[in-house]
């Protein structure tokens, strides 16, 4: 297989800096879950119809992945980069002085089509790393995308309560310019020569990189119906948590955020399994984890430390996927590494986007135990394909294919 990592290398500590850069980015899509009520008492928007700003949120950074993220395998990244983060700064702003129920769904759909970034700031990372590290190096810049998202929670409803959610997305656009110019500075010049398709061209290749390999359509199957459960979770826990008799404050719901922090140390080790040959029992795993976190979510109305409990569980197994997929995927062919995740992350977007918007949905018509019966089949299913696809795979990452592609779309070669 033809490896494309370019000769520059990221400078020592930088890894752990893409990781903040990640979460701080990625935590812009998440903000939204704990306000959901007060934003629906200040915009006039009904319990039910509080999952569209989460849902457009989604389809903003699904359209993002799409026609953003493969500009990675064009571009110099530390240009491209830059100017995703500059402008998501300048998203966050609209949000902040949004005066409309409209503006601030227009704002929000904006900040999830520039969150993206997130997504180039993982392909970028991967692409300057030997593939013999790459795998745990994902893993550490995914750890931080784990923390971003169960942080930003927590972030939320704190400042939420303290002084109202338009602070939440004022102090967020000022540490996303502070990333901004922090990475230009850090971020290698590529060395070698880009792709010279053009934009039609370099889109349509996504497409024929999908439609040509069974893995990464598996794998964003995968991705779709994990995170389909994952929004499923956090796109309603704060209505049953808010509702009597638990009536929980925007804080408090946030700080279960922070349960979910265990996701993080699933990332790194997924990382390091996958760098094994572990990745198809690490996924088993991480897919009978997430059906069975839904067991103790059950009972949440009952027990706070049974939300807990599945809180921990839910997030170890998504994170555990999640990582796995995105370095099986990555070392098919490194060459179009952005073009790949940019297209995998879109079924993780869209698998968001139907999840929040059916439980919120479902719980104002059937309450929170119709809820975890769909997360929990949106698990379930996804389990049962991989025990029907996957289950007998054991070979190591990079030696998923034998075949190499030009990300063109050339005929394939063996």
């Amino acid at each position: 297989m033809h490896q494309a990592t370019p000769a520059a290398a990221l400078p020592r500590g930088a890894t752990a800096l893409f990781a903040v850069a990640c979460g701080t980015a990625v935590a812009n899509v998440y903000f939204a879950q704990p306000l959901l009520v007060a934003l629906g008492n200040e915009f006039a928007i009904a319990p039910a119809a509080l999952g569209a700003v989460v849902t457009l949120t989604q389809i903003g950074y699904g359209l993002g992945l799409f026609l953003i993220v493969p500009l990675g395998d064009r571009l110099d990244p530390r240009r491209l980069i830059t100017v995703q983060l500059l402008l998501l700064a300048a998203a966050l702003l609209f949000v902040a002085t949004a005066t409309s129920s409209a503006a601030l769904l227009a704002g929000m759909a904006s900040v999830g089509l520039l969150a993206v970034v997130t997504q180039s700031l993982v392909a970028c990372a991967a692409s300057f790393t030997e593939p013999a590290r790459r795998g745990r190096v994902v893993g550490t810049v995914t750890s931080g995308v784990v923390t971003g998202i169960l942080l930003a929670r927590t972030v939320s409803g704190l400042l939420g309560d303290l002084a109202g959610w338009r602070s939440v997305y004022l102090t967020s656009a000022v540490l996303t310019c502070a990333a901004a110019l922090t990475l230009h500075r850090v971020i290698p010049r590529r060395d070698t020569p880009a792709p010279t398709l053009g934009y039609g061209r370099l889109l349509t290749s996504t497409v024929r990189l999908f439609t040509r390999e069974r893995l990464p359509r598996l794998r964003a199957l995968f991705a779709l119906l994990v995170f389909a459960a994952f929004s499923t979770l956090w796109s309603s826990v704060t209505l049953v948590l808010s509702d009597p008799p638990l009536s929980l404050s925007s804080t408090a719901i946030g700080a279960f955020g922070l349960l979910g922090a265990a996701g993080a140390l699933a990332a790194n080790v997924a990382g390091r399994l996958n760098d094994r040959g572990h990745a198809n029992r690490t996924t088993g795993f991480g897919l009978a984890l997430l059906t069975l976190s839904w067991l103790p979510l059950a009972l949440t109305r009952h027990s706070l430390w049974a939300l807990a409990a599945g809180v921990v569980l839910l997030d170890l197994a998504v994170q555990a996927v999640h990582v796995t997929n995105q370095s099986l995927i990555h070392a098919l062919h490194p060459e179009a590494g952005s073009r790949l995740i940019g297209g995998y992350m879109v079924f993780y977007s869209i698998g968001s986007a139907v999840g929040a918007l059916a439980a919120t949905t479902l719980y104002a018509a059937a309450g929170w135990s119709a809820v975890c019966v769909l997360g929990a089949g949106f698990s379930g299913l996804a389990l049962v394909i991989w025990a029907l696809t996957e289950s007998g795979a054991t070979r190591p990452a990079g030696k998923m294919s034998t075949t190499t592609h030009d990300p063109a779309g050339a005929r394939p070669r063996r």
